[in-house]
């Protein structure tokens, strides 16, 4: 059983040709993970992907077809979740309508049989810990939904788990909400210092908390990395798709990936390798948003800063030439 102290968080997560059927479909085909202790890990990708079956086998809320979890020296894989020094927010939050906030964070102890004042304790530290203690009393009908995301992310930590597994955590808030907890979320991972896996479809969300991100596909892990590194080297050109901000170019050695910030824009035509016309443009704030229509690929974005585009605007229906710097070529991999 693994140890549930605080202490003993330098515990490695690996999964080890980790397969989840649902009948004859594979919704996990034999993935391979090591995640360090302490590391904020997302899963990302879209729906269908595997991610969140993958989350559920991690937490034994999900039966494993085939493979390994081992979580530092331990093998997990046929624990029950109480025993694998996990645990689990959910999207929902789940929280109990009719306990407060105190009583909330403090259940699971309730039901370990820890005396009521130990356990009250305990409830108000993790309290605190989130900036939640003079909620103590309310219900979860009297919280906001980032304040109920707060008592579940206590009640969750009160059981002082090696791993905290967050599915899809920010879903249910506002835009600004979401990128206020997002930032709250890295922080307390930092401070507490245990792994964080959090599943994501949000490429931005992955991009700002993870220390690994771990893009799924079709049950597979396509690639696994820092934000930097899967951003400015996709290996296919699925995740360069899905991640963003790349344009998927065809040339005489296959598909390559230029950023959209690294495309280049002018209206002389003249003797031009490769033109396109404007079919939109968009102003985004920090920059100018412009899209073409071109015949050397499917979708064409330019995003120029505003400077750039004040200085040689472009409108809709004008004809431009289009070029990149060798050195921002990436080439990718077999798509999938």
């Amino acid at each position: 059983m693994p140890n549930q102290e605080a202490g003993l968080r330098g515990s490695d997560l690996e999964l080890v040709q980790v397969t989840k059927r649902y009948g004859a479909t594979v919704a996990v085909d034999a993935i391979n993970l090591r995640v360090k202790a302490g590391t904020y890990c997302c899963l990302l990708g879209p729906s269908g992907c595997g991610k969140s079956s993958t989350l559920r086998m991690i937490a034994g809320h999900e039966a494993v077809s085939e493979g390994d979890i081992i979580l530092g020296p331990t093998n997990v894989t046929d624990l029950p979740p109480a025993r694998r020094g996990t645990a689990m927010m959910f999207q929902s939050y789940a929280l109990f309508p009719h306990l407060s906030c105190a009583d909330n964070v403090a259940f699971s102890l309730k039901m370990r049989g820890v005396a009521k004042a130990q356990r009250r304790a305990e409830a108000m530290r993790l309290l605190e810990l989130v900036a939640m203690e003079r909620y103590a009393e309310r219900l979860p009908a009297q919280l906001s939904g980032g304040q109920q995301q707060r008592v579940a992310l206590a009640r969750a930590l009160i059981t002082k788990p090696q791993i905290l597994l967050l599915d899809e955590p920010l879903s249910a808030l506002d835009p600004f909400l979401r990128i206020k907890m997002r930032a709250e979320l890295k922080k307390l991972q930092k401070e507490l210092g245990i792994t964080f896996i959090h599943v994501t479809h949000g490429e931005d969300e992955a991009m700002a908390l993870a220390d690994l991100m771990v893009v799924m596909n079709q049950g597979l892990i396509e690639q696994a990395g820092t934000p930097r590194e899967v951003f400015n080297a996709p290996a296919t050109a699925f995740i360069a798709r899905f991640i963003g901000g790349h344009n998927i170019v065809a040339d005489a050695s296959g598909a390559i990936a230029v950023r959209t910030d690294k495309l280049r824009l002018t209206k002389a035509v003249n003797g031009a390798a490769r033109t396109a016309v404007v079919s939109d443009v968009e102003y985004q704030g920090s920059y100018v948003q412009v899209g073409l229509a071109a015949d050397f690929a499917t979708e064409l974005t330019a995003n120029l800063s505003e400077a750039a585009f004040d200085a040689e605007p472009f409108n809709p229906g004008d004809t431009v030439a289009v070029s990149w710097r060798e050195a921002d070529i990436h080439r990718l991999g077999a798509a999938t």
